[in-house]
């Protein structure tokens, strides 16, 4: 199958949801919202209008061999500084110092340094700088065949996660860009809080979100460092004694089920406090400080440091461990270290880490534990909404199948999957269940089954998908309800996104679009960026190969 073109738009998130019935902003502005039960009767009467028909399931007995948990190529992660020395080295960089300016401070430090004419026994020496999230690169490592020759993480954290992982790491510095991780605050709120509560702290954030008085956002602890960091921190505040105790489990259980859905990344969180949407979370010092639509919020670090420690490894060859220690002094020296204090590094260096009391080990068991505690002992009822209509044929279906099916492997079998597609009429394909070993067979053969035909009746689709979920949350109505739409986004039949927009926020469902063929700038783009815009959830640009890998990482955040 051709691979599609790299990522152009989009960062997975999920923040905080919709709130009340009435007006909400969307990406067009402000718009009716049903209340819920003007939303559940709209949805019944436009139900019934709606040409459907059910398909009977297929049973693929070769599932496991497609649905295995899948890694997309490595390249998906970019190259931001491509070096051309006898002896290169690769660092994988985390991504506040290897993205687009102001957090690139690798990339020029990493530019001035194979400018320097630095060799080892003769040969010249250079670097190149992949931009890869610290939790990516953990698990590219562990659970595929990614080496690179350094690593730059956030913190310390994963280092001795690796560790633990049995990956011999050689530490070749403890900082080379020096930060802090903690809490963001917006003015009024804050000056609410200490009121109330005294000093900014971990454990008097989470009273408070216990006491329902502060409503606190933070980040995917697979993917993101400070999400790591404040939830071992969390676990810590909950039980200083043992952390992963089943007290402290208990704890987050609680809390989890009154806090917002988390954020994939710290960047994430940054984009949605700038409109004014979260008013407390987690964030990284550098983020905060080069966003200057957090002006009106309040910083306090929290948890361990994030110093950005060097590592490199045993498989790595002595000339090339020769390579990564210049690189690391040159890293230390005046000139990159005045530019990191311009680039938002070097902040609060008075700042002592308040360790959690965990290892490596302890690290790998909390991420455990939240992956369990997530969704505060709610399952998860979703359906998937797949695009057959002929705008898709070719490769955005191939795409959309291979997608599927590589990321299915990381559902949770406690959830309740179901499929639907559409083209003019829409068709039940895989009525909701639990997501057993038999309802996993029933979706792969589904999946595989999908042909094109016709033309699009995206939000029809959208309706029926919706009352489904509505219809299963009565077997089971302690469960959160989401969608996926898998679309290029080219409505032609059917009703419109302004029919189909108030009932969507009215049940307050959070439907995630993933758009194929899709040009960002184009209509389709803006619908479904509206749609999902609508109770806070995102749009994904699948004009890419690594959608696997962005689908993962939502799964794991939410299924």
């Amino acid at each position: 199958m051709k691979k599609l073109k790299k990522i152009t738009a989009a960062a997975l998130a999920l923040t905080m949801l919709a709130g009340a019935a009435g007006c909400t902003n969307y990406e067009t502005g402000s718009e009716k919202v049903y209340s819920y039960d003007e939303a559940v009767k709209e949805l019944n009467a436009f139900n019934d209008s709606i040409k459907t028909d059910t398909v009977k399931p297929k049973l693929d007995i070769y599932q496991s061999e497609t649905t295995t948990r899948a890694l997309a190529d490595i390249s998906t992660f970019p190259i931001t500084v491509e070096g051309g020395g006898q002896i290169n080295i690769e660092v994988a960089a985390a991504t506040e110092m290897s993205s687009a300016a102001p957090d690139d401070w690798m990339n020029v430090v990493a530019k001035n340094f194979n400018d320097s004419g630095a060799q080892v026994g003769g040969k010249t020496v250079s670097v190149t700088i992949r931009k890869i999230t610290s939790g990516e690169v953990l698990t590219y490592m562990t659970e595929g065949d990614y080496k690179p020759d350094v690593y730059a993480p956030s913190n310390d954290a994963w280092g001795e996660m690796l560790a633990a992982k049995g990956v011999n790491t050689i530490k070749l510095a403890d900082r080379i860009a020096g930060n802090t991780a903690g809490i963001l605050m917006e003015k009024n709120t804050y000056n609410t809080f200490v009121e109330k509560y005294g000093e900014v702290t971990l454990a008097n954030v989470l009273e408070a979100s216990l006491a329902g008085d502060l409503t606190f956002a933070y980040t995917n602890p697979y993917t993101s460092s400070t999400g790591l960091n404040i939830l071992t921190g969390m676990l810590s505040a909950f039980d200083s004694a043992n952390p992963l105790s089943d007290a402290a489990q208990q704890k987050l259980l609680e809390y989890q089920q009154q806090s917002p859905p988390v954020a994939y990344t710290t960047g994430v969180l940054r984009e949605q406090a700038g409109k004014g949407i979260i008013k407390a979370m987690v964030m990284e010092e550098q983020a905060y400080r080069n966003t200057p639509e957090l002006k009106d919020y309040v910083y306090t670090p929290e948890g361990i440091r994030h110093d950005h420690p060097v590592y490199t490894f045993d498989y790595v060859s002595e000339e090339k461990r020769q390579a990564a220690q210049l690189f690391t002094e040159f890293c230390k020296n005046a000139e990159s270290q005045a530019l990191a204090d311009q680039k938002g590094f070097n902040l609060h260096n008075d700042y002592q880490s308040r360790p959690s009391g965990l290892d490596g080990a302890g690290y790998l068991a909390a991420q455990k534990i939240w992956k369990q505690n997530k969704d505060g002992g709610q399952p998860i009822i979703a359906v998937f909404i797949a695009d057959i209509s002929g705008s898709m044929a070719g490769a955005p279906i191939n795409a959309l199948k291979e997608s599927l099916l590589s990321s299915s492997g990381y559902i949770g079998s406690d959830n309740y999957i179901g499929l639907v597609s559409y083209s003019d009429k829409v068709h039940i394909n895989l009525p909701i269940a639990a997501f057993d070993d038999e309802q996993r067979a029933y979706f792969s053969g589904s999946v595989k089954a999908l042909d094109i035909e016709g033309n699009t009746a995206t939000y029809d689709a959208v309706l029926i998908a919706l009352k489904l979920l509505m219809d299963k949350k009565e077997e089971v109505p302690n469960a959160k309800l989401m969608l996926f739409l898998l679309s290029d986004g080219e409505q032609n039949r059917g009703y419109s996104l302004d029919r189909v927009a108030p009932i969507v926020g009215g049940l307050k469902i959070p439907v995630y679009s993933i758009g194929y063929n899709l040009d960002v700038n184009s209509n389709a783009a803006t619908e479904l960026k509206r749609l999902s815009g609508i109770n806070e959830a995102t749009l994904i640009n699948a004009t890419s190969d690594d959608i696997v890998n962005h689908l993962r990482n939502l799964f794991n955040v939410e299924l």
